[in-house]
């Protein structure tokens, strides 16, 4: 349970792999409007159900519908979102500190530099800007390259 919510913290599945899309979606136009829509709708639908394949997606559940996921790749944060309408609730902090318990050894992750909320939020939990570019991304938006532990 997170405040008043009940939440489910599971290993996503091959049916999530539209709503993980949508929080995807919402929580891009949400937090970062400055970036350009680069695919469709069923791309992004076709990409995650690729993401979801692939493994180490988990998800949090509330009320039956998929509110955030994280997505693992090898000791990197590859994806974190949470849907606009739970923000500032706990989730992104659950899974976040789900990705640690599962990789002790450290993590890094990307995070556009315009993304102040996000940093601040990575950096509350331990994370540090280890490297910045210049937008090398298909964006083209300069991000920052952050690690934890922070040594």
């Amino acid at each position: 349970m997170i405040g008043a919510m009940t939440v489910q913290q599971r290993a996503a599945g091959r049916q999530d792999a539209d709503a993980i899309a949508a929080v995807f979606g919402a929580a891009r136009r949400s937090a970062m409007a400055y970036l350009p829509d680069l695919h469709t709708a069923e791309e992004d639908c076709a990409h995650f159900a690729g993401v979801v394949a692939a493994g180490g997606t988990t998800v949090a559940v509330h009320d039956r519908r998929v509110v955030a996921f994280i997505t693992l790749g090898e000791a990197r944060v590859e994806g974190l979102y949470v849907d606009p309408p739970h923000w500032h609730r706990g989730l992104g902090t659950m899974l976040l500190c789900h990705a640690q318990a599962v990789c002790p050894g450290g993590l890094d992750l990307w995070v556009f530099q315009r993304n102040a909320v996000a940093i601040a939020f990575y950096e509350h939990h331990g994370f540090r800007i280890a490297e910045l570019t210049d937008g090398d991304n298909e964006e083209r938006e300069p991000d920052a390259r952050m690690v934890w532990p922070s040594v």
